[in-house]
């Protein structure tokens, strides 16, 4: 089976002038995806309009009127999250794009996929968005999972540099959707503490592992072979889905975490241990270089391609992570054999 990736030209539309999250990061992903002639041994996967019940699985109803609202007017959703008239219909697409490849993947006509969608959405809470965020994709495709294919077990492994605090609360109590998180801490939006675990049902099936700035590739690898990978093995996921946030780069300005390009691809060779079945949606990332190279590292692992990207590097001065994985462990050994 082949690797699929969803783009769409309606992500370009969303128009949010000098933003950091602006329409030249799909387009620098794309031009490198073309000139290192990746895209033509990948399936393009045709992204869907997502429908508004599809969106209402996750958000309120009231919540999506009034994005649509203030996209109509050109305004803002909060100080960080500006809106273009075109961007209720990118952020339909970007959801549907996600839906689309994971219903690709669960009929069994993709080993694996990238939604290369914007705006972005793990910061988009049930009735608020934030964080550049409009609707949560991830969270969206983790409901649709649950609800049309009958998936019981979702794993959602978010990279991000900020914590997913939208995708948290969505599945806060809900014991059949694990969320894993590294993020730099303390650092926007303020959420995702080691006690941060879930509640009711669902406690002990959020693990955050909040990091200082500075960890490069040998503590976050550290992280997800010591925590990530024992936790999840427990749970069994039958499906993973990834936000893949590339601000976590050596190279982006609004963060201070030390990752490599290639690293990313190790990143989803750990994730594809883990089961057969993994979507990835972007994120943030903004360093056009290295945004870009981070994708290309993340196809490269989910397609086979055998492309030299470099290899994650070790010899680094960087922070070191071990407390860190101590007291997560401490903590979450209430819930898993970890």
């Amino acid at each position: 089976m082949s690797t699929g990736y969803v783009f769409h030209p309606i992500y370009l539309k969303h128009d949010t002038g000098t933003h950091p999250e602006r329409s030249e990061r799909l387009t620098a992903i794309m031009n490198l995806l073309t000139e290192k002639g990746v895209l033509d041994r990948l399936v393009k996967v045709e992204a869907k309009k997502a429908l508004i019940r599809e969106i209402e699985q996750n958000h309120d109803h009231a919540y999506i009127e009034h994005v649509q609202k203030v996209c109509e007017r050109e305004g803002a959703l909060d100080l960080d999250t500006p809106v273009s008239k075109d961007s209720f219909e990118a952020a339909l697409f970007a959801a549907g794009g996600l839906i689309s490849a994971v219903d690709q993947i669960m009929n069994g006509k993709l080993r694996n996929a990238f939604a290369l969608v914007r705006p972005p959405g793990h910061h988009a809470e049930r009735a608020r968005g934030m964080g550049f965020c409009l609707f949560n994709n991830v969270a969206i495709a983790a409901r649709h999972l649950k609800l049309v294919h009958g998936i019981e077990r979702v794993l959602i492994i978010d990279w991000d540099v900020h914590h997913g605090n939208g995708t948290q609360w969505s599945f806060y109590e809900d014991p059949s959707v694990l969320y894993f998180s590294t993020h730099q801490y303390p650092h926007y939006p303020g959420t995702g503490r080691i006690e941060d675990g879930g509640s009711g049902e669902g406690e002990g099936f959020t693990v955050n592992v909040p990091l200082p700035p500075g960890v490069g590739d040998k503590g976050y690898l550290e992280v997800m072979r010591e925590v990530l990978v024992p936790i999840a093995s427990e749970f069994s996921p039958e499906f993973i889905l990834i936000s893949s946030g590339s601000d976590v780069h050596e190279r982006d300005p609004l963060a201070g975490m030390k990752v490599t390009s290639g690293c990313f691809g190790t990143f989803t060779d750990i994730a594809r241990e883990l089961t057969s079945k993994v979507a990835v949606t972007l994120e943030g990332g903004y360093d056009l270089t290295g945004l870009s190279e981070s994708v290309l590292a993340i196809f490269n692992s989910l397609a086979g391609l055998d492309l030299d990207l470099g290899q994650a590097t070790y010899d680094r001065k960087e922070r070191d992570v071990s407390d860190v994985i101590s007291r997560v462990k401490n903590f979450q050994r209430s819930y898993w054999g970890i």
